[in-house]
């Protein structure tokens, strides 16, 4: 190869690289989220918008789950995890948050020691039924409470689905739960900046 190719292909191959079209995120333009304030864990009040300039990761659940919950909000964090080891500085940009969809149980107090059990970044929300059910709503997250039974003991039907919004709250992507953490780590790579 002559001299002046060795210079001047790497230096093309860099320009067509800068040129590449950015892939558009798979919720681009989607109807969903938007701003809410719910109850934090310490029992103050919590804006969306204070979370402005970061991603978000959000889950949606409830702590007396028996099973799902607990594995998915596990795996999610261990994909965050993951993704913090390999780039802290774009990890940092990440907030992951679980919105419990059963605030009668999921007090301030019951939802930081549940979190802090899978990562301290882990930021728990409750508020009232009828936030619960608006902010639910307006994520398109489904649930439904259960029948209690003869103890009072009930189960929350719901969504199982974690979602990304980017910095200025836009959907970017559901976050494949029925992956593993690696494919999470992977998923926030692609689309955190």
């Amino acid at each position: 190869m002559n001299k002046a190719l060795k210079i001047v292909l790497p230096a093309l191959m860099l320009l067509a690289g800068c040129n590449r079209p950015v892939e558009a995120p798979p919720l681009e333009g989607a109807a969903i989220g938007g701003p809410f304030v719910l109850t934090g864990e310490d029992g103050g009040r919590v804006d969306s918008r204070q979370f402005d300039g970061n991603y978000r990761m959000v889950y949606f659940g409830y702590t007396f789950c028996p099973d799902v919950c607990p594995t998915d909000v596990a795996k999610l964090m261990k994909g965050y995890q993951r993704f913090a080891k390999v780039d802290a500085t774009r990890a940092a940009r990440v907030v992951p948050i679980f919105i419990t969809l059963d605030p009668a149980r999921d007090t301030p107090q019951v939802l930081k020691a549940w979190t802090e059990e899978f990562d301290p970044r882990l930021i728990g929300l409750t508020g009232s039924e009828r936030e619960i059910e608006a902010v639910a709503k307006q994520n398109a997250v489904y649930f439904k409470r259960e029948k209690p039974n003869a103890q009072g003991a009930y189960m929350v039907d719901h969504a199982q689905m974690a979602l990304l919004f980017g910095p200025k709250g836009e959907p970017i992507t559901l976050i494949p739960l029925d992956r593993d953490f690696e494919t999470i780590a992977a998923e926030l790579d692609r689309w955190v900046r």
